[in-house]
């Protein structure tokens, strides 16, 4: 990745959209009460109407989604404006685990639901920089209009992110970009990477069934739960054989379940899991392997199969140009220093589905405080977050917009 961006504002002109103090404070406020009220994915009406109500208050036009949740804003757009936006996005949905954080006051009131993956702080990042802009283009120096994406159910398999392109969100969109927490890398920096940034998840289940029977005979029947323990042995491994190893392809079980009495073979087993892979191209030829060597195994041990293969979300690809923008924005706003190489996660992410249609790129935001030994990890009752990030994250998406109008 280049550190030598020709993104750049041009000598040593500072650029406009710095966050002032009084809207930090806001900021830092809102993000608090969406952590103490958080909703699930397709459920986020609360969610919703807040950030509604705070664009509208800023003289600007949201739209809710057609599933009637998230919403679509445009800043600085005007009729018959042909010039392509670039897109913010944030997700604005919860997890449904409990809140274990002690000793803050913002902890969630909504029992076994939790912002645990800093969705708030996404939201609120875009929220803040849509405000920011707004005032920018009232003053004449938005270069290019930009649209806000609030997208609901992220959380929700295979995402919010389909649902909201149907809604319109991609139209008129040039290029789209986002961050994700990343509670690795401290507050005041981001990591970026060119090409996949995440992994690919789908989700797998099969179901055997036989005629069941004694024991003491299983050559007179289909002994199921060893069909089951060869499938979950044996079918990662055929995968691991037959798609290149740089691909990442991996199927990991969750779930085994297979009779109920230690003498009597039964007549029906499951099996439920994931499917990751860390390759585009791979991904879209996996149903086909994963079907074909579940089937393969199971014909050994004459077990019928039914298998449930579930689409999750491709990998997240960086676009290199859409990384040298925000390599741009980030030396422009805190130095080059302040930016520093990501590696591939195997968590998936649904801003995938946006750049199937138009390039971007997601940025990992430092959320830890300088110091912090704790090692707090997403999706855990506990995680939080430095509220720094905020001031980071609206920083960039402000700088990205205004050094995107250089590009024709």
């Amino acid at each position: 990745m280049s550190r030598d961006s020709d993104v750049r504002p041009s000598g040593d002109e500072a650029l406009p959209g710095t966050l002032p103090e009084a809207l930090r404070a806001e900021l830092i406020a809102f993000r608090r009460d969406l952590h103490m009220h958080p909703e699930l994915g397709n459920q986020e009406f609360r969610t919703t109407a807040a950030i509604k109500a705070r664009l509208e208050k800023a003289g600007l036009e949201p739209r809710v989604l057609d599933t009637g949740t998230g919403l679509l804003c445009d800043v600085g757009r005007r009729e018959g404006d042909p010039r392509p936006m670039l897109a913010l996005r944030a997700d604005i949905d919860a997890l449904p685990i409990p809140d274990t954080k002690a000793g803050v006051p913002y902890r969630s009131t909504v029992p076994d639901r939790a912002h645990a993956c800093g969705h708030d702080i996404h939201t609120t990042s875009v929220l803040g920089a849509g405000l920011v802009l707004a005032e920018l283009d009232r003053q004449g120096l938005l270069p290019r209009p930009v649209r806000l994406i609030f997208q609901p159910a992220e959380e929700v398999l295979p995402g919010g992110a389909p649902d909201t392109i149907a809604s319109g969100a991609l139209e008129g969109v040039g290029r789209i970009i986002g961050v994700h927490c990343d509670p690795k890398v401290d507050v005041g920096r981001i990591g970026l990477r060119v090409g996949a940034i995440t992994s690919a998840c789908d989700r797998l289940e099969v179901s055997l069934d036989g005629p069941g029977g004694h024991t003491a005979r299983p050559h007179l029947t289909t002994d199921l739960v060893t069909a089951a323990a060869k499938i979950a042995t044996e079918v990662p491994a055929l995968l691991a054989r037959r798609v290149d190893a740089r691909a990442g392809l991996a199927v990991t079980w969750g779930r085994l379940e297979a009779g109920h009495a230690c003498n009597v073979i039964p007549q029906h087993a499951e099996l439920s899991g994931t499917v990751r892979c860390l390759d585009l191209a791979a991904w879209r030829e996996a149903p086909d392997l994963v079907h074909a060597a579940i089937d393969e195994v199971a014909g050994m041990h004459r077990a019928k199969t039914v298998i449930n293969y579930v689409r999750g979300v491709p990998p997240v690809v960086n676009d290199a140009a859409v990384i040298d923008l925000l390599a741009g924005a980030m030396t422009a706003r805190r130095g080059s220093q302040a930016i520093e190489d990501t590696e591939q996660s195997l968590g998936g992410e649904d801003f995938s589905w946006y750049l199937e249609h138009v390039p971007g790129a997601m940025a990992r935001l430092g959320v830890r405080t300088p110091g912090d030994t704790a090692r707090l990890d997403l999706h855990r009752g506990d995680f939080d977050a430095d509220e720094e990030a905020i001031t980071v994250a609206v920083e960039l998406f402000t700088a990205s917009a205004l050094l995107d109008g250089n590009h024709p």
